[in-house]
């Protein structure tokens, strides 16, 4: 059962979320209005009635792309490839089996391309993803390796995976670290989607803009309005970002005890656990010749919710080029991973207190 502390700062970190999102399809929508207002008559229902309602469906796909955009970021950003069935059924075998055990869905695994040994859990609507390294299949054991998945299974079971998911959107765009889904469109695509926007928003104006769009003085109050927009809204989402991030490092150190928890109680050995993290926590760097680290170097790309998603702090990247100090002006840190020292002497305490119940049979 998931503890009242977590629940807590899930509910928390997920309705800062919701509320960001929902002051923008209430802006979207009441914009909107006019064009829908013969709509909401021609289906009888009230205009009060017909308001929620549109902005109850403007929230919810708000929600599931960013979900699902966070998603293929986090994936991208570990060089994350998801198995196919016929592809290591040892290590599907395994996860199905575990999952069985905790009790939860059966999620997809991804195997990422990097020495660096880690995992994490991607969360979703109704599952989720589970990714782990090359070098951690090639360090650990399979009763270690056990140990690792059950704890990233338990962050699913949990559901704190999928809001870390989704939390990890809203600081990562005011961070201006990647390019709303211009890493996933192709760039033939993309001027025809910005210029389709554009048009969109020219529509929109043109419920509150007293000239013809089209016109000298309708482009120049366009202009005026998109850039009030754009400054009142930056400013706005600034200051949720920032509540998110701190909602977010409240969660993120709690949600690791308690899958650390769970997940050595379902594998019933909390003492491998232990001796894993305290292993990989000095685990030896990836070679510098990774071409992965070299992208990124080069590049200065870098999803930094990655970090806090796994399960040690370092992520996949133990070179250094890779991570931030979080000293620049628009750098944000999402997580708080707690100790890796604390986190082990809290799975040596469960272990003691295991081994000192009496035995039944």
């Amino acid at each position: 059962m998931v503890s009242r502390d977590l629940l807590g700062r899930m509910a928390t970190t997920l309705g800062a979320i919701v509320l960001a999102n929902l002051v923008l399809a209430l802006a979207f929508v009441t914009l909107l209005e006019p064009w829908l207002a013969p709509v909401f008559d021609g289906v009888g229902l009230s205009r009060g009635v017909a308001f929620a309602l549109a902005t109850a469906l403007c929230l919810g796909c708000m929600l599931a792309v960013q979900l699902r955009y966070a998603r293929l970021e986090l994936l991208a950003e570990a060089d994350a490839a998801v198995l196919a069935p016929e592809e290591r059924p040892e290590l599907t075998d395994q996860v199905t089996r575990l999952a069985a055990q905790l009790d939860v869905a059966v999620p997809t695994v991804a195997v990422a391309d990097t020495q660096v040994a880690n995992s994490f859990a991607v969360g979703g609507v109704r599952s989720g993803t589970i990714v782990v390294s090359e070098g951690l299949l090639g360090t650990l054991e399979p009763a270690e390796l056990d140990a690792v998945l059950a704890h990233e299974l338990a962050h699913l079971k949990n559901h704190d995976a999928a809001v870390m998911t989704l939390a990890s959107f809203l600081p990562a765009l005011i961070a201006d670290e990647h390019v709303v889904f211009g890493d996933h469109m192709p760039r033939w695509a993309r001027p025809y989607v910005y210029g389709g926007l554009l048009f969109v928003a020219a529509l929109l104006g043109s419920s509150f803009i007293d000239a013809p769009v089209f016109t000298p003085s309708g482009l120049l109050q366009l202009a005026v309005a998109l850039a009030v927009t754009v400054v009142v809204g930056g400013i706005v989402l600034g200051v949720v970002a920032t509540a998110v991030v701190f909602l977010s490092r409240s969660l993120s150190r709690q949600r690791e005890f308690v899958a650390d928890r769970a997940g050595a109680l379902a594998t019933g050995d909390p003492a491998t656990l232990a001796g894993v993290l305290e292993r990989l926590d000095g685990h030896p760097s990836a070679p510098v010749e990774d071409a992965r680290i070299e992208a990124e170097a080069t590049s200065g790309e870098h999803y930094r919710g990655l970090e806090g998603m796994c399960l040690l702090p370092h992520g996949f990247d133990r070179s250094g080029e890779g991570a931030t100090d979080g000293s620049g002006p628009l750098e944000v840190d999402t997580y708080a991973h707690p100790s890796t020292t604390e986190r082990i002497a809290r799975l040596r305490k469960l272990a003691a207190e295991l081994e000192s119940e009496p035995r039944v049979g």
